[in-house]
């Protein structure tokens, strides 16, 4: 019998993804979203649509539950009323700027939230719990790649973290009730049905409109970006490789990516980390329009570099991304010109 698994942010942009690669293996998949307006409903309610389309041409299962994550009694009757064994919690308030003006956001969201998630899978022995975590937990790291082994107590943002609060409160979670519980920290995903705050969905608006983009700390930047499909082929996996614990944990030389309680996490990148003004030119070149550039100071926050070890995860369910930049681009730039009738 397939597994009951609970996703929530369903109506994400990785949610959405996962939703449909899990619609299409059968998976009997329950998801909740509170749709909030963080950015464009539209967008949400038409990836809900389309899940509900591929549900119905599958003869599937998808159940749809619209309520925030912070609402505990809801959160607990929906364990209790579908038997879940797996959770997948996509969940979140997003963003580092918005995390600078709207902290309170955050804390309701990304801490409570996350901690009704935890309490729920405590009540219910939840077999394997997914979270998501963020490249922003490497801070103020310069030591590249980064691995999941270093330090991440030197956060630069509050939504870095919150990320990092959660990969806590996760092991806390597993030490004490032997849930096991697999943190992933997501290196720049993109690709279709991205996320409109997003650099590539915001590139692509202004290009395609004519209209300047903001380029910060001059484009001296790398982001490691990562094609959605190869994120989603990543946590397939994990479905079926709950965290476990490593027998070979070393109390007095701590490998932070492991623990005595079953608790793990994995950076899930590409590991080909791209200048922002290189990504930019290959935007440009798909989309066949050359972009308007303003050039603007470092913002608060931001990462200047990000590039994934991925050896551990690699290690752990043979995962390695498949997904080139410029592949990755024109299936994003397709999708776009379709989505926004250009």
């Amino acid at each position: 019998m397939k597994k009951k698994i609970l996703v929530t942010g369903c109506a994400g942009f990785i949610g959405y993804h996962l939703c449909k690669k899990l619609i299409n293996k059968n998976f009997y998949v329950v998801g909740i979203d509170d749709l909030n307006d963080y950015y464009d409903i539209n967008l949400k309610l038409k990836r809900l649509n389309e899940l509900n389309r591929i549900a119905n041409l599958k003869d599937n299962q998808f159940i749809f539950v619209k309520e925030k994550l912070e609402n505990k009694k809801s959160i607990n009757e929906l364990f209790k009323r579908y038997n879940l064994e797996v959770v997948i919690n996509l969940a979140a308030q997003a963003g580092v700027t918005y995390s600078i003006h709207n902290p309170d956001s955050y804390i309701s969201s990304n801490i409570v939230g996350f901690l009704n998630i935890l309490e729920a899978c405590r009540d219910y022995s939840i077999q394997n719990l997914i979270y998501a975590s963020s490249s922003s937990v490497y801070g103020g790291n310069q030591k590249i790649p980064f691995s999941e082994s270093d330090s991440t107590n030197h956060p630069i943002s509050l939504y870095a973290a919150t990320k990092r609060a959660n990969e806590l409160m996760a092991h806390t979670y597993s030490h004490l009730f032997n849930i096991p519980s697999t943190g992933l920290r997501f290196f720049t995903v993109y690709g279709p049905w991205g996320r409109p705050d997003m650099a590539p969905m915001l590139f692509a608006n202004a290009i395609f409109r004519n209209k300047p983009i903001t380029i910060y700390n001059s484009g001296n930047m790398q982001r490691d970006f990562t094609y959605i499909d190869d994120v989603v082929e990543a946590i397939n996996k994990l479905i079926l490789k709950p965290a476990s614990s490593n027998l070979k944990f070393d109390r007095s030389n701590p490998d932070n990516s492991s623990s005595w309680a079953p608790h793990r996490v994995f950076n899930i990148g590409n590991s080909q980390p791209v200048n922002l003004l290189d990504f930019i030119s290959i935007l440009e070149e798909e989309i066949g329009i050359k972009a308007i550039k303003i050039f603007e100071k470092e913002r608060p926050g931001d990462i200047k570099n990000t590039y994934a070890d991925n050896d551990k995860i690699n290690k752990w369910i043979n995962f390695k991304p498949k997904t080139s930049l410029k592949i990755g681009i024109k299936n994003f730039v397709f999708w776009y010109k379709t989505y926004y009738g250009f």
